[in-house]
């Protein structure tokens, strides 16, 4: 920009946001404009990328007044027009969490927040509005998407809140445009990632962390239409450019326009990506929609009912399983033949970037240290069931043992039996699981493999080692017992044979009910506190030994 020109301001709104902050970004290279960053806190707080040391445009564009930050909240009209003032192009990104399903706020800002805006448009002589909408304006939540293009209505019935208001705001635009020579169009973005997201990368890994992320919900099968970010900024420019178009501008004004990265994705291909690059479970066992839903219902239910005692709000509610097993795909064709619009940077290319950029997130690949609960197991499978390390081995376990119990003590049969009909129910299923073919409704069907019955050889003199030096090491306690010379190893087998008598006195079907729930609970409680309970465990042997050197020091008085 020379020094004789007259500045050009844009506005965006919102402009601290994910998507809005990428565009502002965008507008500053450009060269072309002076941005006036409007949002909700009373001050700018840049983050160090923003600097100049960290290739920002931001931090030194605000030194320049290249930039300025507005405070405004589009709730409060005098704000709203205080920003706009002087402003040729505003675009209007702001918008709530759409995962908070509250309808008060999403009306308040999507729907009364932009009337606000195109109020003051009209009354700044604002001469472009560019709206940042949604594709969720045109889905029901029930019916899935294919390739859907600008002719696909408003449904009757809307997924949740946020799609409904934004659904709202979007025909404001569009019968706003033409007003006192307003020219307006709306952007619908579809499923925005990318570099700063603060919803979807740290959602996915937070759900990884907690052994969420294995799990597929539907068949896996729905595709899907992502859109990178800078993309997505790109797509504004292109809109305003065609507004300002005499050529185009009679075109596009008044009119909604779907932005995708044109590249339909499996849904859950492109979740495993993210997630498994980052070092995490990749989505794997699928959970039939019919199945999940129901659950989702009851916990949309109890957070309704709890919601006003601080219960946080649920991830999983039926608005969300439906999002993610639906296909949503859309055209963009109109946006390429009157906007111009074709995406800039690639969808393997936005996914390396954004996978890049969550470095700090990634799962730590150095080797834990082995817990003590675990070693006290053994470090195998015995471990990996009693601390569930992996559940599904864990309930498998969990399950046979209550089969076990069910067979030789609830029901009464005698041993040979309740054996019997044990072998007949193991050899049934695995005659049935031979017939069945390799896939079933997208299901794969593993075979068992016959090394899975087979002891080798290695596993066999394994085995015998481990009885041997387990016989060994009670021979070892046996001769320093009977020397006499050790008391404390003394004290230690006879507090062992106490607890053994202890547990004979109790019948075999009461030890199997209290072992086999605590089995499972206590080494899980003990490797999760560990350090608490050895801190326990260090002052009551400190208090011990204080004890026995205070007894000790009386009787040496005496």
């Amino acid at each position: 920009m020379g020094e004789g020109e007259e500045a050009r301001w844009c506005v965006v709104t919102g402009g601290r946001g994910f998507a809005a902050r990428h565009l502002v970004e965008m507008l500053l290279r450009l060269g072309q404009w002076r941005v006036r960053v409007a949002d909700l806190a009373p001050s700018i707080k840049l983050e160090p990328r923003e600097e100049e040391e960290g290739g920002g445009v931001l931090g030194p564009a605000l030194r320049l007044g290249r930039a300025l930050y507005v405070p405004a909240d589009l709730r409060d009209k005098s704000q709203v027009v205080q920003a706009f003032q002087g402003a040729e192009v505003v675009f209007h990104m702001a918008a709530p969490d759409s995962s908070i399903n509250n309808y008060e706020l999403h009306y308040s800002v999507n729907v009364q927040g932009t009337k606000n805006v195109i109020d003051a448009c009209i009354e700044c002589k604002v001469k472009r509005l560019v709206y940042t909408s949604s594709p969720s304006v045109v889905f029901d939540g029930i019916h899935g998407l294919h390739n859907a293009d600008e002719l696909t209505p408003y449904p009757e019935k809307f997924n949740d809140s946020y799609s409904e208001t934004k659904a709202e705001g979007e025909k404001l635009v569009i019968k706003a445009n033409g007003q006192c020579g307003l020219l307006s169009c709306c952007i619908r973005p579809s499923s925005i990632f990318g570099p700063g997201d603060k919803l979807l990368v740290p959602s996915l890994v937070a759900a990884a962390k907690a052994g969420k992320s294995k799990f597929v919900v539907g068949d896996g099968n729905n595709m899907y239409d992502f859109t990178y970010v800078e993309n997505v900024a790109h797509g504004h420019i292109c809109a305003e450019k065609a507004l300002a178009s005499e050529e185009n501008g009679t075109k596009v004004a008044g009119q909604a326009y779907f932005i995708t990265n044109m590249e339909p994705i499996k849904f859950w291909d492109f979740i495993s990506r993210i997630v498994g690059e980052l070092g995490y479970e990749s989505p794997r066992t699928k959970i039939p929609i019919s199945v999940i839903m129901p659950v989702a219902y009851g916990v949309e239910w109890t957070y309704k009912i709890f919601a006003r005692y601080g219960m946080r709000v649920p991830q999983l509610t039926p608005s969300r399983i439906r999002l993610l097993s639906c296909n949503r795909t859309f055209s963009c064709s109109k946006a390429n033949t009157q906007l111009g619009y074709k995406p800039i940077v690639s969808l393997e290319e936005g996914l390396k970037r954004t996978i890049d950029s969550y470095s700090h997130l990634r799962a730590n690949k150095q080797k834990k240290t082995t817990s003590k609960a675990s070693v006290y197991l053994g470090n195998g499978r015995v471990a990996e069931t009693l601390l569930w390390k992996d559940k599904m081995q864990t309930l498998t376990t969990v399950l046979l043992l209550a089969i076990l119990y069910y067979f030789f003590y609830v029901s009464g049969h005698t041993f040979l039996t309740a054996v019997a009909k044990i072998f007949s129910v193991i050899a049934f299923f695995l005659f049935i699981h031979s017939k069945l073919p390799t896939k079933v409704l997208s299901y794969q069907i593993k075979r068992i493999p016959p090394s899975c019955f087979h002891i080798s050889q290695d596993m066999a003199h394994r085995a015998a080692i481990s009885i041997c030096s387990c016989w060994n090491s009670l021979v070892g306690v046996l001769k320093s017992v009977c020397r006499g010379n050790d008391w404390s190893l003394f004290l230690k087998v006879a507090a062992t044979l106490l607890i053994l008598n202890f547990i004979g006195i109790l019948s075999f079907k009461r030890s199997f009910e209290i072992g086999f729930p605590l089995a499972f609970v206590v080494f899980f409680a003990y490797e999760k506190w560990e350090e608490e309970i050895d801190s326990i465990l260090l002052n009551i042997v400190s208090f011990r030994s204080r004890l026995k050197l205070n007894t000790m020091n009386e009787i040496s008085r005496q």
